[in-house]
């Protein structure tokens, strides 16, 4: 199977409504292309489950802007003001997570995993709703996975098969995000050869990806 398509070829996989993971820190490492590829096709009514929310013009924070929005699950919201107008106005829910825990809920998911255990957010209003566990007399929270009908990475450098590798800190959210999700598109820097990865750099295996995106360096 050819991995390879078009931005106009992603269109077809993008509904209203879906649930989507979108990789990057602070816009660094996010898939800019397939974001300009949603709000072109005016996709609206989504959950978007990702680190931040990024700037009013950068990265996911574009989708916000834009009020394609419906649900936002992220650990921090502070670098989009237009974040927080939406969430007091009614207009966006949003859920904040503690970053540990949103990356560990998407891992379990990825993992197969029915949830695990943390003390985080114990006398906060993060516990509210969630299921309390003793164990030696420490009480903790039972956090459950997290996936979504699609996850939108971006990588470095893409072989033709799918393998990711990530240039530094563009890692981040990516590589976890790819195991959580029911379709995976990469955005790739750079697409390359099958052989032109050492095997030891590869950080995504192609396992995991459906569709490669980009590779105009």
């Amino acid at each position: 199977m050819d991995k390879i398509i078009s931005m106009e070829n992603v269109t077809a996989h993008l509904k209203d409504g879906m649930t989507l993971m979108i990789g990057g820190f602070l816009a660094n490492g996010t898939p800019d292309e397939l974001i300009d590829c949603l709000i072109k096709n005016n996709v609206k009514d989504l959950t978007i489950i990702c680190n931040d929310t990024g700037f009013p013009d950068r990265g996911i924070g574009r989708l916000v802007v834009n009020k394609q929005v419906k649900k936002v699950i992220t650990s921090h919201i502070g670098t989009n003001p237009e974040t927080g107008r939406q969430m007091n106005e009614g207009e966006l829910e949003v859920l904040l997570v503690p970053q540990g825990t949103l990356i560990e809920r998407i891992r379990s998911a990825g993992a197969g995993l029915g949830g695990f255990l943390t003390p985080t957010g114990i006398g906060t209003v993060v516990e509210e709703g969630k299921e309390k566990i003793v164990i030696d007399g420490k009480t903790y929270l039972l956090e459950l996975p997290i996936k979504a009908d699609m996850a939108l990475i971006k990588g470095s450098r893409v072989d033709k098969k799918g393998n990711v590798w990530y240039n530094k800190s563009t890692r981040n959210f990516n590589p976890i995000m790819a195991t959580a999700a029911d379709v995976v598109i990469v955005e790739a820097d750079e697409i390359v050869e099958v052989d032109e990865i050492e095997a030891s750099n590869v950080v995504t295996p192609s396992i995991f990806v459906d569709y490669i995106v980009g590779g105009r360096g």
